[in-house]
């Protein structure tokens, strides 16, 4: 009989349960973790590690892109965003250009910290 791990199970419950706007949160510091693990290995020339992590990055920032209501006006911007965000982690890699992969970090932040306070606002009202 296999033991369920706690942790492992509180993640998947507060996934399933979590509304889009939280999942979308989630998504972003998802992001976040897998850039900071790939400036760690980086730093340690942990090149596959490296490698791992920043694709597991662009897996998210991909998922935004495919994910977007084109019918709404701001898509468009964000489509824009996410696919230079895309194109400067794939240059960080290729690379191997901390400089390129902070600021990729920095927008990930902005956005973020930016629908943080969307998700503040709309349950303010």
């Amino acid at each position: 009989m296999a033991i369920n791990n706690p942790y492992q199970t509180y993640q998947q419950n507060s996934v399933i349960t979590a509304s889009p706007q939280d999942l979308s949160l989630m998504l972003y510091n998802g992001c976040l973790k897998f850039i900071k693990l790939a400036k760690r290995a980086m730093e340690e020339g942990k090149i596959e590690e490296k490698n791992t992590n920043l694709i597991k990055a662009q897996a998210i920032i991909q998922e935004f892109q495919i994910t977007l209501d084109r019918d709404i006006a701001i898509s468009e911007g964000l489509a824009q965003l996410y696919e230079y965000i895309n194109f400067r982690l794939i240059e960080a890699n290729i690379k191997n250009d901390m400089a390129i992969l902070e600021e990729a970090e920095g927008q990930v932040k902005e956005l973020r910290d930016t629908w943080k306070e969307a998700m503040a606002l709309v349950k303010g009202k």
